[in-house]
């Protein structure tokens, strides 16, 4: 069992009278960690600490926040062994999951560490005689970073590295479901030198969320949220901040299309289609729910992919090598079989898994999913995937924007002018052609439209998320005024 505290102003410190809560095991039914349940006041502490580390990081020249960012990426790195330990014990994740994870959050740390000394600003002409105008970039002040448990390395990461590359302090919002793996992120990075207070963790019951998040949201030193997670909580996140006037970055849910046209090449739409809809068990915001197939091949290739599906083993990842392990808890498997469940009874043809193990649901690919079925609409957020048949180019974009999501989105063809034409028409605000709708790089800007929220991490796109764009003068000349 992993026991977790918080972290504020540099110090581990236990929440307010003691009080904690367990992540439980989904495989085994054992607590897993046991973590500090912070309290409002607990939250506050969090958010003061960091308010005043702020100036004194927020000073720091750029080339020293760079070291000090690139030390923490390879302190992060190092601890590989503890990560996988710590999520799979947490969230039941695979090997390889883990060390994906592990691989590019280092890599977002060194990318953030590259962009300190980006965040430039420009000269601007002015009609004033003897006036210089500049637009400067500078730092806002405390972050609010709450990240979810599926990807809970690269989206832990991602929550504070920017911010902190651009001369924020922070406050990361641990996810109930993994205290341990968000907190051993905030370990690694102390370890790299930080001052006191930089960066600081608050975890919290699941009963206490709603109000330990409203605190943050609402403490004057907060001045920029982001959040990652449901569209559900996405709107609340949203809605709380307004109240604040406070800007947010929402990266939300995803319902992601994979389309293959009659022109594509079967044989790599089909892996990318089994990597984009069952790795870590689907549950991944770009993760591909639905395969929207020309008819011309819908027959070849539902008989190539329910064969690759088939074929990928499920199970505990410590007991063995495994393409699926755990799902988050066996009531997300209950979810998403009466998903599958009911479809079949709508017509839907089950051609592959359909089984569980507790926590563990076999790679599923249902075929002839159609829009009167939930699961057409409804983010499974699981291990399966949903086969669309469609006549023509025009009827397949009709059917990858039939959603109210927009985060990432793939095109398979032989033809790249055409695949390029129909990737255009597609809203959202990824798109890969010929390769999978998973595909993330620590330099690109991610994120969604429509309920797949707003604003853009990644690269040169997060500096404007996490700075403040000022207008600044400088008189050279004496001045001249009508009164």
């Amino acid at each position: 069992m992993f026991e977790t505290q918080l972290l504020i102003g540099g110090a581990d410190r236990p929440a307010a009278a003691g009080r904690s809560f367990d992540r439980i095991d989904p495989l085994s039914g054992q607590v897993a960690t046991r973590a500090a349940a912070a309290s409002v006041a607990d939250a506050n502490a969090a958010a003061d600490a960091a308010a005043a580390a702020y100036p004194a990081w927020a000073a720091l020249g750029p080339n020293a926040r760079r070291a000090l960012l690139l030390k923490a990426a390879d302190a992060l790195a190092a601890r590989a062994a503890d990560f996988r330990a710590t999520m799979q014990a947490e969230i039941g994740a695979t090997a390889a999951w883990a060390g994906f994870n592990v691989h590019l959050a280092s890599g977002m740390l060194r990318e953030a560490a590259s962009m300190t000394t980006q965040i430039g600003g420009e000269v601007i002409p002015s009609d004033k005689p003897g006036c210089l105008a500049m637009a400067t970039r500078e730092p806002v002040g405390v972050v609010l970073g709450i990240a979810p448990w599926n990807a809970p390395v690269i989206l832990g990461t991602r929550a504070v590295a920017m911010p902190l590359a651009c001369g924020n302090s922070v406050v990361l919002k641990a996810s109930e479901l993994c205290p341990a793996t968000h907190r051993l992120i905030a370990t690694a990075i102390q370890e790299a030198g930080l001052p006191p207070g930089v960066i600081n963790v608050v975890s919290n019951a699941p009963a206490d969320a709603p109000e330990v998040v409203a605190a943050l949201i609402a403490h004057k030193a907060v001045r920029r949220v982001n959040f990652t997670g449901s569209t559900r909580v996405g709107r609340v996140v949203a809605e709380l901040a307004a109240r604040q006037l406070k800007p947010v970055l929402l990266e939300l849910g995803g319902k992601a299309p994979l389309l293959v046209l009659d022109d594509a090449d079967l044989d790599e739409a089909v892996k990318a289609a089994a990597f984009g809809a069952f790795m870590n068990q689907g549950q991944i915001c770009m993760s591909t729910e639905r395969i929207v197939v020309d008819n011309a091949v819908g027959d070849d290739f539902v008989r190539r992919f329910a064969a690759k599906a088939t074929s990928m083993p499920a199970g505990d990842p410590r007991q063995g090598n495994v393409a699926l392990g755990a799902l988050v808890n066996p009531e997300a498997v209950d979810r998403i079989l009466d998903l599958v469940d009911e479809a079949v009874r709508q017509g839907a043809k089950l051609v592959a898994g359909g089984t569980r193990d507790g926590a563990v649901m076999a790679a599923t690919v249902l075929d002839h999913v159609s829009p009167e079925m939930r699961i057409y609409h409804e983010e499974s957020f699981g291990p399966v995937a949903c086969v669309v048949r469609v006549d023509g180019d025009d009827a397949a974009v009709a059917s990858a924007n039939d959603t109210e999501y927009g985060l990432s989105a793939a095109v398979f063809s032989r033809n790249i002018p055409r695949a390029l034409g129909v990737a255009r028409r597609i809203e959202s605000g990824i798109c890969h052609i010929n390769g999978p709708t998973v595909h993330d790089e620590a330099q690109m800007p991610f994120g969604g439209v429509k309920a797949s929220g707003y604003g853009r991490f990644g690269g040169k796109a997060g500096i404007e998320q996490f700075t403040e764009l000022r207008w600044i003068t400088l008189e050279t000349q004496p001045g001249h005024y009508p009164i």
